[in-house]
C-alpha cells in the first residue's frame, strides 16, 4: 500500500488540514505501516491497532505540543509517533539507536514523559493541569488510559484528586477494549449518550446553565436544583456512575472507530469545566483479524509472518520452563498457589491457570497488592508463588519489607525478565532488582543460570525454606553450559584450580560467557579459577574460602555496579580482611537503551570477549 496521506503528516499540523473523507483512508496507512513494521521488528500489536482512530481524532481536536498528551504505559503509541513527525525513522522501531516501542521525550516534543508502566497518566495528566490553572495556561493535559489499567490502584488515587480539582483542564480518555465500565440500559440511554457526546450538547449546557444563575434572588438555587435534577434523571438511566459520584464529568460510551464522533465528543469535552472522562470503546487488534481474533496472543509479539498471521510459538524459554516446573509441583502438592500481575501469558502460567483455577490468581496490575495478598495466604497454610517481572517488582518495595521480609512470610517470589531485556529498552530492563534486594533481611535470593539450577532454586524455595525466597531469571532461552555440567545443588560451584591467583566470579545467565573465558584464559597459560554463584542474597560466607588464594578477582554482574552483588562480594572480603586486587564490571549508573541483547552484553563487556580483554588489561 502507498502511504500518501502519511508521508505528508511531518507534524499534528498538517492532519488538522485533512477533511473528513481522508481521515479513514489516514487510518488504513496507518494500520498497513504498524502491521508490517511489528512483523519485522516485533513490539506490541493488537493495542496499537485497537487505538489508530482514536489517536487520529486526539491530534485533530488538540494541539500537540501545547496541549500535553500523557500516555499510560505506551503499548498504544506507535499511530501517535506516525503522526508527530517519525513516519519516516518508523523502520528502526525497537532496533538499537531507532525510535522506542514507548513514548520517549528525548525523540520528540510530543512525547511529553517516559512510559513503560501502567496507571500512572491519569497522576501525570493531573499534575500538569493543576500547574496549568496555577500558572493562567489555557492548555489541555490529556490522559489516554485503557480498562487494564483500571485494575491498578494509583489509578483511583488520582481520580480522587482530580475530582475536587474543578478549574483543572483534564481530559481522561478511557480506551476500553475489553472491560465493561459502564452498562447502559436500553435504546433512550444510547441516544442520550450519542447526543451527550455532541459538543453542541455542552455549548446549550454551558449557557443555559449561566443565563439561570444570573436570575435574580433564586438564581444559583435553582441552577443547583437543575443539576441535581438532571443527575436524578442520569444516574436512572445508566445505573448511576462511578466517575461522576467522584465529581468527574462522564461522557459515553462512544464508538473508538468512529473518527467525527470522537472529534465531537472531545470538542465537547474541552467545554466543560473542571476534569472530564471521555469513555471510547475499541477493537483490540481492528483491521488484522488474527490480531482481532486473538489479542492476548497479538499483544507483545516477535517478528512473524504476516498473510499467514502465524505466530512463532516456543516453549523453551525460562519463563515457560518455570510454568512447566511450578505446574508439575502444584500436581504434588495442593498448597501452592500462583499469583500474577496480569502476566499470566507472559510468565508462562497458562496451564497453571487451566489446571488449577482455584489455587490461581491475577490480580490485575496491583503488584503491591500482591505481596500482601500473598502473606495472607501463607497465613492460610497456602504456599504462594508470585510471578511478576522484574521492572513491576519494583513497584513493591515497601511491601518486601514489610508483609515479606518483615513478617519471614514463607511465599516464592519468581523474579522473570531479570537482566537485561533488549528491545522494550530502558523502562523494561530488570537490572535493579539485586540492589533493592541487598537491601533486605530475611530473604534468600537464587539466581540461577540454566534450567537445572531454576528447578533446583524453585524445590529449595518450596522445600528447604521457612521464610521468603526470591528467584530471578532472564527472559529468553537458557545459554550454553558446560559439557558435563550438573546441578549440584550447592549455594556456589568453584571450578578450575583451587590454588589459582586469579578468580573470575559471576552468577546468573552470564556464567557461560564466563566458563568460555575462563577456558580461554587457561589456554594461553593463565592460572584462573571460575566461581559460579547460585546463591546471591545473602553472600555464602564459605565462598570466601574458595578465592583466598587469588591476589586479583573479576566480578562480572548482569545488573547494576551501585549497591549490586558485586559490591556485597567486596564488602564480605573485606570483613574476611581478604583484601585481593577487586574488578568490578557490571552497568554504571545509568539507564541502559534498547538493543539486542547480545549487543548489549558486548559494549558493557560482559560477553567472554570483554571479560577476556578486561582482565589481561588489568594483568
Amino acid at each position: 500500500m502507498e502511504h500518501e496521506i502519511l508521508k505528508g503528516i511531518k507534524s499534528p499540523a498538517d492532519l488538522k488540514q485533512l477533511d473528513d473523507k481522508e481521515l479513514p483512508l489516514l487510518a488504513e496507512e496507518v494500520r498497513d505501516v504498524i502491521v508490517s513494521t511489528v512483523s519485522e521488528n516485533g513490539g506490541h500489536l493488537a493495542s496499537n491497532l485497537g487505538a489508530v482512530e482514536l489517536t487520529i481524532a486526539i491530534h485533530k481536536v488538540f494541539n500537540s505540543p501545547d496541549d500535553k498528551i500523557i500516555w499510560d504505559v505506551g503499548h498504544q503509541v506507535y499511530t501517535h509517533k506516525l503522526l508527530t513527525g517519525r513516519y519516516g525513522d518508523f523502520g528502526t522501531l525497537r532496533k538499537e539507536g531507532g525510535i522506542s516501542g514507548f513514548s520517549r521525550p528525548n525523540e520528540s516534543e510530543h512525547d511529553i514523559v517516559y512510559s513503560g508502566h501502567s496507571s500512572v497518566s491519569v497522576s501525570t495528566a493531573l499534575g500538569i493541569a493543576a500547574a496549568n490553572a496555577v500558572n493562567g495556561k489555557k492548555d489541555y493535559a490529556v490522559a489516554v488510559i485503557g480498562d487494564g489499567a483500571l485494575t491498578g490502584g494509583l489509578v483511583y488515587e488520582a481520580l480522587n484528586n482530580a475530582g475536587r480539582m474543578r478549574n483543572a483542564r483534564l481530559i481522561i480518555i478511557l480506551n476500553d477494549n475489553g472491560m465493561s465500565i459502564s452498562k447502559n440500559v436500553g435504546h433512550l440511554a444510547k441516544r442520550l449518550a450519542k447526543m451527550r457526546s455532541r459538543s453542541g450538547y455542552y455549548k446549550l449546557k454551558a449557557v443555559t446553565e449561566k443565563a439561570v444563575s444570573k436570575i435574580p434572588f433564586v438564581g444559583k438555587r435553582l441552577a443547583d436544583s437543575i443539576f441535581k435534577l438532571k443527575t436524578n434523571v442520569k444516574n436512572l438511566m445508566y445505573q448511576s456512575n462511578f466517575f461522576e459520584d467522584m465529581g468527574i464529568t462522564y461522557m459515553g460510551p462512544i464508538d473508538g472507530h468512529n473518527i467525527n464522533q470522537m472529534c465531537n465528543a472531545l470538542e465537547g469535552a474541552k467545554i466543560i469545566n473542571g476534569p472530564v472522562l471521555v469513555h471510547v470503546n475499541t477493537i483490540k487488534g481492528k483491521g488484522y483479524l488474527p490480531a482481532e481474533e486473538n489479542p492476548s496472543d497479538f499483544h507483545g509479539v516477535s517478528p512473524f509472518d504476516v498473510v499467514e498471521g502465524d505466530l512463532p510459538k516456543s516453549t523453551d524459554s525460562f519463563s515457560e520452563k518455570f510454568g512447566e516446573f511450578l505446574f508439575n509441583q502444584a500436581a504434588k502438592d495442593k498448597r501452592i498457589c500462583a499469583i500474577t500481575a496480569a502476566m499470566s501469558l507472559g510468565t508462562g502460567l497458562k496451564n497453571f491457570s487451566e489446571e488449577y483455577p482455584d489455587r490461581f490468581f491475577d490480580v490485575g496490575i496491583a503488584e503491591e497488592h500482591a505481596v500482601p495478598f500473598a502473606l495472607g495466604a501463607s497465613k492460610s497454610n497456602m504456599v504462594p508463588v508470585f510471578v511478576v517481572y522484574s521492572t513491576f517488582l519494583q513497584r513493591c518495595y515497601d511491601q518486601l519489607l514489610h508483609d515479606c521480609a518483615l513478617q519471614q512470610t514463607k511465599m516464592v517470589i519468581a523474579v522473570d525478565r531479570a537482566g537485561i531485556v533488549g528491545d522494550d529498552g530502558e523502562t523494561h530492563n530488570g537490572i535493579y532488582d539485586t540492589a533493592f534486594f541487598n537491601g533486605i533481611p530475611n530473604i534468600t535470593v537464587y539466581s540461577p543460570s540454566c534450567y537445572a539450577d531454576l528447578n533446583n532454586a524453585l524445590v529449595n524455595s518450596l522445600y528447604h525454606s521457612d521464610g521468603p525466597s526470591v528467584i530471578r531469571y532472564p527472559r529468553g532461552k537458557e545459554p550454553q553450559m558446560p559439557d558435563g555440567y550438573s546441578c549440584n545443588g550447592a549455594l556456589f560451584d568453584v571450578f578450575g584450580d583451587e590454588n589459582a591467583n586469579v578468580a573470575i566470579v559471576t552468577y546468573g545467565r552470564i556464567f557461560g560467557e564466563a566458563y568460555k573465558a575462563y577456558n580461554k584464559l587457561k589456554s594461553e597459560g593463565i592460572n584462573v579459577k571460575l566461581v559460579k554463584l547460585n546463591v546471591i542474597v545473602p553472600i555464602p560466607e564459605e565462598v570466601i574460602s574458595s578465592i583466598n588464594t587469588a591476589h586479583k578477582v573479576f566480578f562480572f554482574e548482569e545488573g547494576v555496579k551501585t549497591g549490586g552483588v558485586g559490591e556485597s562480594f567486596a564488602s564480605v572480603m573485606l570483613e574476611h580482611k581478604l583484601s585481593p586486587e577487586f574488578c568490578l564490571t557490571a552497568f554504571p549508573d545509568c539507564f541502559v537503551k534498547q538493543g539486542k541483547t547480545e549487543s548489549i552484553f558486548k559494549q558493557y563487556k560482559l560477553d567472554c570477549d570483554g571479560m577476556v580483554e578486561t582482565i589481561r588489561e588489568n594483568l
